[in-house]
């Protein structure tokens, strides 16, 4: 966090988002592309990964998520917003066997051996073997949204046990707020007090509905090590600094405040 004229402002990295236009279902169009990325800084989002989905729905590739990063990025230094995209993907379960190490190099987060890896909306049957098989080939794995998989949401012990195996997790921080539902939100927090969960990113669609910004979900220094010590970490390929204490269980909620999207 940075201190300018008195104010704290929160300067965070946001590991995952589907900003590029065009290409998956964030958003169709370069202007709101655009828009997005202006609300990002706002809240104080410094970088982003540009995590587009990697499935068999849409089928992109890192090509196609690279050539749509250097366009966008020229259009935000002409618009003179300063917000820095970093390479990254979101990869689907069953898109990760067709993938080559090639492709995975061109999807990690920003410089380092991290991939962030989708935990399904439906029984996460084998994921324990996918990470283990990532693990082998050299990289390393960061879990996006377990709290919204029906497996880790309702036993995060399964979610401890890849934490042991030296996967990381992302919750999204409209978990946090409720967007997807008490059930979740609730399952967000356990995560948290467990020390299970290493990021919290926006997962963010659109400047409105699903919007970008992490500032204002959680308080102390365990926001600051979730949304900038941590992700920093990860895109700079460094090993994860000492997490500061955890809350006591049961005490999150009250350090949650109230927060509405920009």
């Amino acid at each position: 966090m940075l201190a300018e004229g008195g104010a704290i402002i929160n300067r965070v990295i946001d590991l995952h988002t589907h900003i590029l236009p065009g290409l998956d279902d964030g958003p169709a169009t370069e202007e709101g592309a655009v828009a997005m990325a202006r609300a990002a800084v706002a809240a104080g989002t410094r970088a982003m990964a540009t995590t587009s989905h990697i499935n068999r729905g849409f089928g992109l590739g890192p090509a196609e998520l690279a050539g749509a990063r250097v366009a966008l990025s020229e259009r935000l230094e002409r618009e003179g917003i300063e917000l820095e995209l970093l390479q990254g993907g979101e990869i689907a379960h069953d898109r990760l066997p067709d993938l080559s190490e090639d492709d995975l190099g061109g999807l990690t987060l920003g410089r380092g051996r991290y991939v962030l890896l989708e935990c399904p909306f439906s029984p996460a049957t084998g994921l324990d073997l996918m990470v283990a098989d990532l693990q082998r080939r050299g990289y390393d794995v960061l879990l996006a949204h377990p709290e919204r998989s029906p497996s880790f949401l309702h036993t995060p012990a399964l979610l401890a046990k890849l934490v042991e195996r030296g996967a990381l997790a992302q919750v999204t921080a409209g978990s946090l707020t409720g967007a997807f539902g008490d059930t979740v939100r609730r399952a967000a927090e356990t995560m948290l007090e467990r020390g299970i969960v290493h990021v919290i990113a926006s997962d963010a669609h659109d400047e409105r509905h699903r919007p970008p910004g992490l500032s204002g979900v959680l308080d102390g220094p365990q926001a600051e090590w979730l949304t900038e010590t941590a992700p920093a970490a990860i895109v700079e390929g460094r090993p994860l600094p000492e997490r500061p204490p955890l809350p006591r269980p049961g005490g999150l909620r009250a350090r949650l405040r109230a927060w509405s999207p920009r």
